[in-house]
């Protein structure tokens, strides 16, 4: 990611640090405040399990309002045009409801404490093993990447150097995690999930303000950028040549199947807010939930970038020092008064923290749970899991810190996240849906299934792509490629091998592929279920119903 404009300076005031400083305190109060109700490790990793939908719902939405989502979305728009739809109708409502209607049970019911353990219990040890460090590995480095994205943005805009930014950021994620666990992370999320909502609801009514409405700014983007710049599927035929540097069927596969699956139905900084549910019906509507705002969150990430394009038409060329990344910090200068300009300021500190909370409190669950108790510190007392869980959570800040670095090297955040997410997340995907959709797949498929996958698409990523072997336009469509690559090369070497390797004895996938009993499937059905919004069927349709009608009008 380029550094913003050093001329980018916000006019701030006392009203706007001082409405930050009590934004910190509340986040710190809220910590101390959740402290009370962490007394086991299963308090402090999965919240008891004893939240309610509604907050777990927020929360979901909440860990992915990070830097990718409020920075890297607002510069693709800003680049790309309304393309930047897919990456929200395509390439995350179908696999949240996936993820509810689908998934859930089979997670929520095995009692798993996270994403790896399932493999445990579907594969073996060393699928298990695996896939726990692969995911541990990916979290720091994405951690990083809110850390990374936050110290320039604060560099920029409030004039403080940026190892200071760094350090009192991961210091305050660190704190109120590491003393109030999951459920200080969760219900900061809600808290900070609202904050944005108030930081980028101004700015876009305020920028559409000042380009003359809807009207005045497709007006003004046909004449500059053309048409297909406010079509989703402009230019986006077999062989036609786009920004985007992406056709219709990568879009479709790449982002739509592979990437988005891949990242909402295993990512455990995700699935963990889920898991922390008071119970069944409460899991299933946690992603369901998160879908509704989840959809119409494009139009506040969307709207700031394409009105950044018209406002500063020099934005992302080679003769300005600003680039497509400086969307959002630039309409905030330019539109934005003394305390509406505090509260953006905050807000999107909180979409970093957000973000990064999100994948601290998971690599905390997972090399805790998954890696330590099981492998390194077997059967010690709960109280010495407790204990590591808030070191281990101390350390991975400590490492965020060091990996935030490694972003600098790409022009892109959100490019660089979907490097990551088709390195990490979609092996596991692919391990994930063929062992629960295939009895038969064998106990050994799965960690080679992680390993073809992830070798297949970082070599197509390295070699293929960097090397010029193939051309590809951009790394975007890079990603896409190496993502559907991955996943073909991980369902391929999965079925090789369990033709080869015994399969798991049959008792023992109870509840664990689909169409077998769950060893629960009779208990009595929880109660208050029967009204239709505690319905998970209902709510998931509904999400996709609503996001194909936002769709049709940008699918001409």
């Amino acid at each position: 990611m380029h550094y913003l404009a050093e001329g980018l300076r916000l006019p701030t005031n006392g009203l706007d640090y001082t409405i930050l400083a009590i934004y910190f305190v509340v986040v710190l109060g809220i910590g101390f405040a959740a402290r009370a109700s962490v007394k086991t490790s299963l308090d402090f990793f999965l919240s008891g399990r004893s939240l309610p939908a509604w907050v777990t719902g927020l929360a979901f939405v909440a860990a992915n309002l990070g830097a990718t989502e409020i920075l890297g979305m607002a510069a693709t728009g800003a680049q790309y045009g309304v393309a930047v739809v897919h990456w929200y109708w395509i390439g995350a409502i179908p696999a949240m409801v996936f993820l509810g209607l689908v998934m859930m049970p089979f997670y929520y019911r095995s009692k798993v404490r996270s994403v790896p353990e399932f493999l445990l219990q579907r594969f073996d040890k060393s699928a298990h093993l695996l896939s726990s460090v692969l995911f541990a590995f990916a979290a720091i480095l994405i951690a990083g990447v809110n850390l990374y994205a936050l110290s320039i943005v604060v560099e920029a805009l409030l004039g403080w150097p940026q190892w200071v930014a760094i350090v009192v950021a991961g210091l305050f994620v660190l704190v109120y995690i590491t003393i109030g666990g999951l459920s200080s992370a969760i219900y900061n999320e809600v808290l900070q999930f609202f904050v944005i909502l108030a930081a980028l609801i101004p700015l876009t009514l305020l920028g559409l303000k000042r380009v003359g409405g809807w009207d005045g700014l497709t007006g003004s983007l046909e004449k500059s950028h053309g048409s297909n710049f406010l079509s989703a599927w402009g230019g986006t035929g077999i062989g036609d040549a786009n920004p985007l540097g992406a056709n219709w069927l990568t879009i479709v596969l790449g982002l739509g199947f592979v990437l988005s699956f891949g990242y909402w139905t295993t990512n455990f900084a995700e699935v963990q807010r889920a898991l922390s549910a008071k119970n069944l019906s409460a899991a299933q509507r946690t992603p369901l939930i998160a879908a509704f705002p989840k959809m119409f969150i494009v139009f506040l990430v969307m709207i700031p970038g394409l009105v950044a394009a018209v406002v500063v038409p020099q934005i992302g060329t080679s003769g300005s020092d600003l680039t497509y990344n400086d969307a959002i910090p630039v309409l905030m200068q330019e539109l934005l008064p003394n305390g509406v300009l505090g509260i953006a300021v905050t807000g999107l500190l909180a979409a970093f923290m957000a973000g990064m909370a999100a994948n601290v409190s998971s690599f905390n669950t997972v090399f805790t749970t998954d890696i330590w108790a099981r492998y390194v510190k077997k059967d010690r007392p709960d109280t010495y899991y407790l204990r590591f869980g808030r070191l281990i959570t101390a350390i991975g800040v400590l490492a965020s810190i060091g990996t935030a670095f490694i972003a600098a090297s790409f022009s892109n955040i959100m490019s660089y996240l979907q490097t990551l997410f088709s390195f990490f997340n979609v092996p596991m995907f692919v391990v994930f849906i063929i062992g629960m959709f295939w009895k038969r797949a064998s106990m050994k498929s799965g960690v080679w299934g992680l390993v073809a996958g992830t070798t297949a698409a970082m070599i197509n990523y390295f070699v293929i792509y960097k090397q010029g072997i193939i051309s590809i336009p951009t790394d975007q469509g890079a990603n896409f490629v190496s993502a559907i690559v991955g996943f073909v090369a991980g369902a391929v070497v999965m079925v090789v091998v369990t033709l080869f390797t015994a399969p798991k004895p049959e008792k023992e996938l109870a509840g664990l592929v689909y169409g077998t009993e769950s060893p629960d499937a009779d208990e009595a059905p929880e109660e208050g279920d029967s009204a239709w919004y505690r319905k998970p069927a209902l709510l998931g349709w509904g999400a996709v119903v609503l996001a194909a009608l936002c769709y049709i009008p940008y699918s001409f």
